[in-house]
């Protein structure tokens, strides 16, 4: 049969999950939750502080700019901290690889992980630059919408539909997440809206092997950003009215569940309202996988312990969650800093020695300390089933880690057990003064003192917030 036979046939109607997606950022007010309101403030200002913070770092910013120099633009998107200004789709992979660079953004973990807050790549670059062409008046309040949208999408996606165990990256969600919410500020109509994230499934997925041994590199910091500019691209297409493709996930034998989910159905088990925003996780203490958050502060309880008899120490006995246990118990080489924040010993070791970790304990002169790999060879790891059964359950979400250390003459530490990170829900009011000082730190870092000064004033009152410009927020945002 040609293809233009093919083209003729009759087309179904667009599968559940499409439509359900569509409808939801055309139809549900999720300003409703004033908790969503607020916690997308917040977590607008811990993203943008993480991307300021990755500036610090030549690896990333040899990526960022145009694709081919030159090819800036006066009226373009412009991304945070740097003079760049860009056409909004490579706008989107700038901030997109900005943001998830120093593995330090918000996170959610399910059946598939993720990082929600990666899809900002592709709001705010598209708010800006809508901002200074056709919509002035665009503020901060839309852009927080966008967001809440963005992480319902991506998170409830996670919730049961693990993308990692047939090998899949979990940025694909991302690039659905942010085709769904950039086509509706876009102004698309719902078709329109079914299409780009038809296309989005289309695409299929990267391959987790940038992110396992013997491959981990740095090509997970900006996968992020490159789905989230990947989903702007496709909801601008379909603002042209090109046609979507209604069964892109069902079809059968060339479906993406067919195709890419061992034939499986995707499935959305709740309905889509504000729920992933008001349960996120903000990774405030350390930049480290979050599923090692927790062992993390574990260890910097016994720093004080051990840290005088790091020669005396016989074996350290780590346990985790499975997912944990799956995907950062690593052993044997490390490469380079993306292997190592994708380990759990090294994040075991380093505050264990040191008593901090920052983002430069990942860097080569931390990592060639022979205390470190002396005292990774010397860890246990194993998953604990309540740690998993708890990592599980909806209305805890634990991402519990424990840690002893037992030392040559027989005599050990305590275990110490910590069953939800500062930036779980249930630690909020610990952790959120901690995270304006972590925004305050790497933005005054960035961004010149008075327009750090304004910025911070406007960020701490929900309705100053809401109110602002995204054309003023952008333009204190940009160095002079």
């Amino acid at each position: 049969m040609s293809g233009h036979d093919q083209g003729n046939s009759v087309r179904p109607e667009f599968d559940q999950v499409i439509s359900r997606l569509a409808d939801y950022v055309l139809d549900t007010d999720v300003t409703a939750s004033a908790v969503a309101m607020q916690t997308a403030r917040y977590c607008w200002m811990d993203t943008i502080g993480c991307g300021l913070y990755a500036l610090k770092y030549p690896a990333c910013t040899k990526l960022l700019g145009p694709v081919v120099p030159g090819a800036d633009m006066r009226d373009g998107a412009r991304v945070p901290g740097t003079a760049w200004k860009l056409e909004p789709v490579r706008a989107a992979w700038n901030i997109g690889a900005m943001v998830r660079w120093l593995d330090y953004n918000d996170t959610w973990l399910a059946a598939e992980w993720g990082h929600p807050s990666d899809n900002l790549g592709a709001i705010l670059a598209l708010a800006d630059f809508q901002a200074h062409t056709s919509h002035p008046g665009l503020t901060m309040h839309d852009v927080l919408i966008a967001m809440i949208r963005a992480h319902e999408i991506q998170g409830i996606l996670a919730l049961d539909n693990s993308f990692n165990r047939v090998g899949l990256d979990h940025v694909l969600l991302v690039r659905v997440a942010s085709a769904a919410v950039t086509a509706a500020m876009l102004g698309c109509s719902r078709d329109q809206i079914r299409s780009a994230v038809s296309h989005a499934w289309l695409d299929g997925s990267s391959l987790r092997t940038y992110r396992h041994a013997p491959n981990t590199g740095s090509r997970k910091s900006w996968a992020g950003g490159d789905a989230s500019a990947r989903g702007l691209f496709l909801a601008l297409v379909a603002q042209r009215d090109e046609m979507g493709y209604p069964s892109a996930l069902s079809a059968p034998h060339w479906g993406f569940q067919e195709v890419s989910f061992g034939g499986s159905p995707v499935t959305l088990s709740r309905v889509l309202g504000s729920y992933v925003m008001e349960n996120v996780l903000f990774k405030i203490s350390f930049p480290a996988e979050f599923h090692a958050q927790t062992a993390v502060e574990c260890a910097l309880q016994l720093h004080p312990v051990v840290k005088d008899r790091l020669d005396e120490i016989e074996r350290v006995v780590l346990e985790t969650q499975e997912s944990g246990n799956r995907i950062i118990n690593k052993t044997g080489p490390l490469d380079n800093p993306a292997d190592r924040d994708h380990c759990l010993q090294y994040m075991v070791a380093v505050p264990l020695i040191f008593g901090r970790l920052t983002a430069d304990d990942y860097e080569d002169d931390i990592a060639a300390d022979p205390r470190v790999d002396a005292l990774r060879a010397r860890m246990e790891c194993s998953e604990n089933e309540r740690f998993t059964r708890e990592y599980m359950e909806p209305d805890k979400r634990a991402i519990g880690n424990s840690v002893q250390v037992f030392f040559s003459d027989g005599t050990s530490t305590e275990r110490i057990r910590v069953d939800y990170p500062v930036g779980h829900r249930r630690r909020r009011d610990e952790g959120i003064p901690l995270l304006v000082s972590k925004f305050d730190r790497y933005l005054r870092d960035a961004i010149e003192s008075d327009a750090a000064d304004q910025i911070l004033n406007l960020c701490s009152d929900q309705a100053s917030f809401e109110s602002c410009t995204v054309n003023e927020m952008m333009t204190l945002l940009t160095p002079r």
